[in-house]
């Protein structure tokens, strides 16, 4: 059992602390500068770098690049939540900061990086890799050995055929079909997929 302090309180905040307590967990307080009271009964702080150390820490924020630019700038302790539902290999490497969240999978042969949400019901089959930062939104499946870069978001209910490998910081909309490697920075719709823009930058 570990005591977590969590950054964020909104939505995503809100699943990451029940999984957290569904393992088993206690959550100390959240962190939010926009928001005051108590949040799920649980009184809310502005900072808490004083005591950072004394916790594990999780940023509870769904924007990558939100999370990735707050992680660079916290000096704490980093844990990892699994919910007791999820169904994580023993083999799987899983990176801190990152969340595999409510009856989402992971199978064998698979690495997730650091600060990356394995959302509701997603579903990583054998050796696939998950760089830093990544996103795979709930519902979406990613079948063996695919690649996804730093920063990817994999929008829910999309589903990534075997040997796929997607770049860093693209965007892959919701209920999209990927059959086709997907370059840096690219923006990804439809069955299949195909590319409509690119993002500026991570």
């Amino acid at each position: 059992m570990n005591n977590y302090v969590i950054y964020g309180a909104g939505g995503h905040a809100k699943v990451v602390g029940d999984a957290l307590l569904s393992d088993g967990n206690k959550i100390y307080t959240f962190i939010d500068n926009n928001k005051t009271g108590d949040y799920l009964s649980i009184q809310l702080n502005k900072n808490l770098s004083n005591l950072d150390f004394q916790y594990k820490s999780i940023i509870a924020i769904g924007d990558n690049a939100v999370r990735k630019k707050l992680s660079l700038s916290l000096q704490t302790r980093f844990g990892t939540v699994k919910h007791s539902s999820a169904l994580v290999s023993d083999s799987v490497l899983v990176g801190e900061g990152s969340m595999v969240l409510h009856q989402s999978v992971v199978q064998i042969g698979s690495s997730v990086g650091k600060h990356v949400i394995i959302n509701t019901k997603a579903s990583i089959d054998h050796d696939c890799f998950i760089d830093n930062f990544v996103h795979i939104a709930p519902g979406s499946v990613l079948c063996g050995n695919v690649k996804v870069g730093e920063g990817t978001l994999i929008g829910a209910g999309s589903t990534i055929i075997p040997n796929i490998k997607i770049g860093k910081w693209c965007t892959i909309g919701a209920g999209s079909v990927i059959i086709k490697d997907i370059p840096d920075y690219a923006v990804v719709v439809g069955n299949p997929g195909r590319i409509i823009k690119y993002n500026q930058h991570g």
